[in-house]
């Protein structure tokens, strides 16, 4: 069966996640890429919601965080703050999804603005959660499209730390975790280091043309493969299952 891009971004995000997994899920992608790992090779996993939902289990997909339908099966309903205190500053979660306007080569997350910070040429709307998940959770995964304005060097401003400066600051600041890996309709990066590494190119996909999409000279792995296409089962899945009408493909 063909595929599309999302498909494929949908598949390789839910590969990077482990039964047993605590996950702080959004909306979109990460939803369905949760929903397709414990579908299959994760079932233990527990989806945890910043809106204080533990362990959802919606009947259908969810338009927000704060969509109703995230309390059908749920294990606990937690205040947000309950939910950020108990939970996700008190490092019990495994995982969290997180996007952004930009993304650099040390997986620092911009949500903030984009040019200067007192003037700027686009105002964002900011951090929300993503700091505290960014500096909580044990490993950060991003999915994202892939081009040159949201792949920068440097980030305009750091809303949400990767490495920082790839050279120790993260652990010195006691931060947890940090970025594990970068899902894109391109590629599917890693970190060694602190700085971000191509592990896979999609098929069809050049190395020139992820450089090309990219503002800084990359690395990549000397293990470099393809990444894995959706099965036909696994597409049936996504598309009669998870998100028979399309919502978030």
């Amino acid at each position: 069966m063909e595929y599309t891009d999302t498909e494929l971004m949908v598949t390789a995000a839910a590969n990077r996640l482990r039964d047993g997994d605590s996950v702080l899920v959004g909306i979109g992608v990460p939803n369905l890429a949760c929903n397709l790992a414990k579908r299959t090779h994760a079932p233990d996993l527990t989806m945890v919601y910043e809106s204080g939902v533990i362990d959802a289990n919606p009947s259908s997909l969810p338009l927000s965080i704060g969509d109703p339908v995230l309390v059908s099966g749920a294990m606990n309903l937690e205040s947000l703050h309950g939910g950020f205190n108990y939970y996700l500053q008190a490092g019990r979660l495994d995982a969290g999804f997180l996007g952004g306007a930009q993304i650099d080569r040390h997986g620092n997350i911009n949500s903030t603005v984009i040019g200067d910070y007192e003037d700027p040429d686009v105002r964002l709307p900011g951090s929300g959660g993503a700091c505290e998940i960014a500096s909580n959770v044990e490993r950060t995964l991003v999915v994202t499209p892939h081009d040159r304005r949201r792949f920068p060097e440097k980030v305009d401003f750091v809303t949400s730390p990767g490495y920082l400066d790839g050279d120790g600051e993260r652990e010195e600041l006691g931060l947890r975790g940090g970025p594990a890996a970068v899902i894109t309709d391109m590629a599917v990066m890693g970190f060694e280091d602190g700085e971000m590494v191509v592990e896979s190119l999609h098929p069809g996909v050049e190395r020139s043309a992820v450089q090309e999409a990219t503002g800084w000279e990359l690395q990549f792995s000397d293990d470099l493969t393809t990444t894995p296409v959706p099965s036909d089962d696994t597409l049936q899945l996504i598309r009669e299952e998870l998100d028979p009408d399309g919502v978030y493909l």
